[in-house]
């Protein structure tokens, strides 16, 4: 598991019809506050105040297909020649990541090819990498560095 210290959240919050709305300032637009999103919200915020990965290089929520299945992944990290460099799954705090979210996220990565995959509720944190040598998924201590 990696420790997280997550920055002071700096987020624009509104209320509109009955719902709370937080600011995506990777998508530009107010999206509906569920527990989901505030960690969601909370990691990116992490990786590009606290680690400095690039925020032009970050996508959210975007569309796959898992043979005829539509999905959509939460946060997808590209190295600078626009390939997937990291993917990341975020679940609610009160979520427990497990197998099953190990499992998920490597099918995604089965879509998108990247070379970390990253599982958070927001408490817990877990990265890791395929080693090929070990043909295995390794767990890291830590964050890599983006580059």
């Amino acid at each position: 598991m990696i420790i997280i210290n997550f920055p002071a959240p700096d987020f624009k919050i509104t209320r509109e019809n009955n719902r709370e709305l937080i600011f995506d300032r990777f998508r530009k637009k107010y999206v509906t506050l569920t527990p989901e999103e505030w960690v969601r919200q909370n990691f990116l915020n992490y990786l590009v105040k606290t680690l400095s990965y690039p925020q032009a290089l970050i996508g959210i929520e975007r569309e796959i297909y898992l043979g005829e299945m539509k999905k959509r992944f939460d946060i997808v990290i590209y190295n600078r020649s626009m390939e997937p460099w990291m993917l990341v799954e975020c679940k609610e705090m009160n979520v427990p990541i497990t197998q099953q979210t190990l499992e998920q996220v490597v099918r995604y990565n089965m879509v998108i090819p990247a070379r970390y995959l990253v599982m958070t509720n927001g408490v817990n944190t877990f990265c890791c990498t395929y080693r090929q040598e070990q043909q295995q998924w390794v767990f890291m201590f830590e964050m890599p560095a983006y580059g």
